[in-house]
């Protein structure tokens, strides 16, 4: 096909799977880099819909296959694409970043756990349990509480159960009889931390790596609600780990793109793993506006093996506050004026979703130099779209 008019045939093309509100936030950075951004959404109306080329099944290998033919390099919006599906990409010479081997970490908590406990990285005791006996006795054995989870599809909440019974799980433990298999349930100690930490790295093929400087989390029912760069009370030892333990686990696992480790500081001061994400991650979208190169520009960097760029910070402290449900009656433009209005310094974030209880619709970040009136601004900020 001849290139139409005004444009280069050979611009650098990714194809992303996946039309959330991740491969909507990777669209500036690839124009700005002049890259052919296309992206194979699940359906019309998703965020990503400005760059969608494609719709369609990410669980069929000839839908993936067709949308790949013409692209350099695959990447992803989420995990859940199937391992049968990326190794029907890899047969077929697509470069697929990350690959299915880290993938099918990332896809299974099980399968996590027992890398990590293998690699002698830093986890909360677990165990996989196949009925409720077993559970039974990891509880007794650890206080009489834990954290259950289904090992796949769990995020933002939803999958983790903190029990003191096994009947708690009653209908998880159903659901796993049934489909057979021998699978297994999750479970881990329940944590005592004074905090939850966010460390992001990137990784290209070549075996460069870079990492942004370490975040704090605040979950509200769990999910991520708010974000604040760099970490109060980090510099030095912590930060120096939390670095450690992301570099080692990316290039263990051979990471390529951005990889977010979530971890939990305890009330001893070690330091935990809970998490993987390996693709841009929420934690990480106050990069977009206060670091030298965010993390959207840094994993389409990466997955094309191009040079990394800075992760330094563009201003001392930068928090990120999370638009969560949105606006209960009226849309979101009705409340620009007041928001814009009051806080313009301010940068604005929208995903092109309906507000519903609990979505992540948006956020938004403020960058400065005092702590106190940086959290204060943002989350005045972010107040204005959220009722």
């Amino acid at each position: 096909m001849r290139a139409a008019e005004g444009t280069h045939s050979m611009a650098l093309r990714v194809g992303v799977i996946g039309g959330g509100q991740l491969a909507r936030m990777m669209v500036p950075a690839a124009v700005e880099l002049g890259i052919d951004i296309r992206v194979l959404a699940e359906g019309p109306g998703m965020s990503a819909a400005i760059a969608a080329t494609a719709e369609g099944d990410y669980h069929d290998a000839e839908t993936v296959l067709a949308f790949a033919r013409d692209v350099d390099v695959v990447t992803f919006d989420h995990e859940h694409v199937p391992q049968s599906v990326l190794r029907a990409l890899v047969d077929a010479g697509v470069a697929v970043r990350p690959g299915p081997e880290p993938l099918a970490v990332a896809q299974d908590k099980i399968t996590m756990r027992t890398r990590l406990t293998e690699l002698g990285l830093p986890v909360p005791d677990w165990a996989a349990v196949h009925d409720p006996d077993e559970l039974r006795a990891f509880i007794d054995e650890h206080g009489g509480r834990a954290v259950v989870k289904t090992p796949r599809g769990g995020y933002d909440g939803k999958g983790v159960r903190v029990v003191s019974d096994p009947a708690e799980v009653e209908d998880w433990f159903i659901a796993v009889a049934e489909a057979g298999g021998g699978q297994s349930l999750l479970v881990e100690e329940l944590v005592s931390f004074t905090r939850e930490l966010a460390q992001s790295v990137a990784r290209r093929p070549s075996g460069e790596i870079v990492a942004w400087p370490l975040v704090e989390t605040v979950q509200r029912d769990g999910v991520c609600a708010e974000v604040l760069a760099p970490a109060p009370d980090s510099a030095g030892r912590i930060a120096d780990l939390t670095e450690s333990i992301a570099v080692r686990v990316a290039e263990e696992l051979g990471v390529t793109g951005v990889l977010a480790v979530e971890l939990f500081q305890t009330d001893d001061e070690r330091i935990l793993i809970n998490e993987l994400a390996m693709r841009p991650h929420n934690t990480g979208h106050w990069t977009i506006d206060g670091a030298t190169t965010s993390q959207f520009e840094q994993h389409l960097r990466a997955v094309l093996d191009l040079p990394l760029g800075a992760t330094g910070m563009n201003a001392p402290v930068a928090v990120m506050i999370n638009v969560l449900g949105g606006p209960s009656d009226g849309d979101l433009a009705g409340r620009y004026p007041a928001a814009l209005g009051a806080f313009p310094e301010a940068k604005y974030h929208f995903y092109g979703k309906a507000p519903r209880p609990g979505r992540k619709i948006g956020h938004v970040t403020v960058t400065g130099a005092d702590p106190d009136d940086v959290v204060y601004r943002a989350r005045s900020a972010a107040s204005h779209f959220d009722d």
